[in-house]
């Protein structure tokens, strides 16, 4: 009987050894026999170590596992020594004990067998949270990977998978999750009242023993939609008595609840505006709620205007989310953590890092991904976004501090999820990529991105290496590959409306979201500098003084910064118009040769593996040609400019 689904990197297959004695493991301390930690180790020994005889507490076995807590480190660290005799695992807590196994794991897999090690690893970031966009009713928003495994037709589903899934996150060290989608609507209904208070128990209880904090996506306006109050305003005391009894109920009923996830004033979503109150206001009337049970309030900042008039030039989309919290720095209370998109506008392949980072100093922040391909490909297209993450969290804001950077400013990161109940969870094999990448980064930032991906090749598909070259080559080049064929130079967007696939540079150019790209028969970008809409200056300088102006601006990101023309000359020496047409060809060219390798990868891979990814390659194929003939078409007939090479624009 074929799985239901993957197992992904957690597929423990015999090592390749000769190993002919006994395995012990000899628990310390205190450390329960049944905790995740001493499970997951057995699973995983008892896999790759078949032939071997596992006991507990042995002394004469020949190779011995000890496993014990120090009170000396943190929750999460671990240590981890081994030698060709055996292995001491210490966590600071069974959670800390947990990923010291997993590590331990890993190192036997991808070493191929016992090795000396010698680590102590602290996260660098206390909250590392993935976000699902998942509905009562089953469906996704922005999913690309099928159905929800967590709700079906209005049920809480667990099941065999919900374990598999909090292996998988509590594998890269990811220790929270917001199952329910951030747009609740009539959602919330459902999920904060008592008919799902049993099912809500069990999976925060399967959760915690994983080392994962369960968080629910709340609705601001809960007050009256779940209450009957006539009105959510933060500082009604009605309001605030209505969710402080909400909480203790709520955290009496639910083990493992860390909190709630909150849109608010954003897209239609209910907050604190239509009360005359800010977003601190709102965010830490919740706050005080659920502050007396260690709770934590995660606040989006993608907040914005999404009724703009597209012939005013001077409101900017990109200033919003800056100019609402700019000014709130220091008002929000210690368990509430502001959530800041990675970029100013919403995911693009291409933009700016967000200003908010470098200028929130008193307050609490996480970093906001989107391992969802929305605007990246939908999981169609193979498109790594580990070496993005990397370079945001490296980003310098020059803000004053000796210590600067993203990484730096940020007490945790979250990512929308890119999981569904398909059976490699991702839809395509290859984005499995990017949630175990963005798990590995939150916890060790500073591994390189190609170690991360050899290191995911090894545990998913084995230790071929021919097969991981070429897939290493496919991953780390698909970035740019998807950049240079849709939409390069920062412009960004020029999608079809709606469900954001596919080439449509006029799709939102006169509509209300703010996302356009000012394309006329002599130009084309967006003036943010000091004379356009300001955005520039929201950066420190030299930021602000580099983003001002084209001369300056790097070319990544010049068309998001800056109007000019199509025969501005870029840094690389070519005009701007030839450098658009030459991209779109190079990145078709770039999907071709991936798509070949792909190819030439049969038998190496699993079957189904294999012809999953083909289908996958071939839509890449035929969308890359879409998006390279109709931009390059729209700017050849905008500009009445050539190609310098002779090709064939439509």
């Amino acid at each position: 009987m074929e799985a239901a689904y993957s197992k992904l990197w957690l597929d423990y297959k015999p090592l390749d050894i000769t190993f002919s004695g006994s395995l012990a493991i000899r628990c310390l301390k205190g450390v329960r026999r049944d905790c995740a930690a001493v499970s997951e180790l057995i699973t995983a020994l008892s896999a790759l170590l078949p032939q071997a005889e596992l006991t507990f507490g042995a002394d004469s076995a020949s190779y011995i596992v000890e496993l014990d807590i120090g009170g000396y480190l943190g929750p999460e660290d671990y240590t981890l020594s081994a030698d060709e005799r055996g292995a001491t695992i210490l966590g600071g807590s069974e959670t800390g004990l947990l990923y010291g196994v997993f590590a331990y794991t890993r190192e036997l897999i991808t070493e191929g067998g016992f090795t000396r090690i010698s680590r102590r690893v602290s996260p660098a970031l206390p909250l590392r949270m993935l976000d699902h966009w998942d509905n009562a009713d089953g469906s996704i928003e922005r999913g690309y990977s099928g159905s929800s495994f967590f709700f079906k037709n209005g049920e809480l589903i667990i099941s065999d998978r919900t374990v598999h899934y909090a292996r998988l996150l509590a594998s890269v060290g990811i220790n929270a999750a917001a199952i329910n989608n951030v747009n609740v609507r009539g959602d919330a209904v459902r999920f904060i009242t008592p008919d799902y208070y049993r099912k809500l128990d069990m999976l925060g209880d399967l959760l915690e023993r994983w080392g994962i904090k369960l968080y629910l996506s709340v609705d601001f306006s809960a007050p009256m939609s779940v209450g009957g109050l006539p009105s959510a305003d933060p500082l009604d005391p009605r309001v605030q008595s209505w969710w402080k009894d909400k909480a203790a109920e709520l955290f009496r009923s639910v083990r493992g609840l860390g909190g709630f996830l909150v849109k608010a004033d954003s897209e239609g979503q209910p907050g604190p505006y239509a009360y005359g109150r800010d977003h601190a206001d709102g965010a830490n009337m919740l706050a005080r709620a659920i502050q007396p049970y260690g709770g934590k309030v995660i606040w989006r900042c993608f907040v914005y205007n999404c009724s703009q008039n597209w012939r005013d030039t001077r409101t900017d989309r990109a200033c919003a989310g800056y100019n609402t919290f700019a000014p709130l720095d220091g008002r929000f209370d210690d368990n509430v953590i502001l959530q800041i998109k990675n970029g100013p506008m919403d995911f693009q392949i291409r933009e700016p890092v967000h200003p908010l980072f470098g200028v929130m100093k008193q307050t609490n922040t996480a970093a906001e991904f989107q391992l969802a391909q929305e605007y990246t490909g939908q999981q169609l297209h193979v498109c790594c976004l580990i070496p993005m993450i990397k370079e945001i969290l490296a980003f310098k804001t020059y803000n004053g501090r000796d210590k600067d950077t993203v990484l730096d400013m940020i007490s945790g990161a979250a990512a929308v999820s890119n999981t569904g109940d398909s059976f490699c969870w991702t839809g395509s094999e290859l984005a499995g990529a990017n949630l175990y990448g963005f798990g590995r980064l939150c916890f060790e930032p500073s591994l390189p991105a190609e170690d991360i991906l050899d290191e995911w090749i090894s545990l998913t598909f084995g230790q071929n290496e021919e097969l991981k070259e070429k897939l290493l080559f496919i991953l780390l080049g698909s970035r740019d590959a998807y950049e240079s064929y849709t939409v390069p130079l920062g412009l960004g967007w020029m999608c079809k409306p709606n469900h954001h696939y596919g080439p449509d540079p006029w799709g939102y150019e006169f509509d209300r979201w703010g996302t356009y790209n000012r394309a006329d028969r002599d130009a084309v970008g967006v003036d943010r500098g000091p004379g356009g809409t300001g955005y520039s200056e929201l950066y420190y300088p030299p930021l602000s003084d580099i983003y001002g102006s084209a001369d300056t601006c790097p070319d990544e990101l010049l068309l998001f910064f800056c109007r000019v023309p199509y025969t501005h000359v870029l840094k690389s020496g070519k005009t701007l118009i030839q450098h658009i047409y030459d991209s779109h060809f190079e990145g078709c060219e770039q999907a071709e040769e991936f798509a070949r390798l792909w190819r030439s990868l049969e038998g190496s891979l699993p079957e189904q593996v294999f012809k999953n990814g083909c289908e996958r390659f071939r839509e890449q194929l035929r969308c890359a040609a879409e998006w390279r003939d109709i931009v390059n078409a729209f700017f050849h007939r905008l500009s009445g400019i050539p190609d310098e090479k002779g090709r064939k624009l439509y």
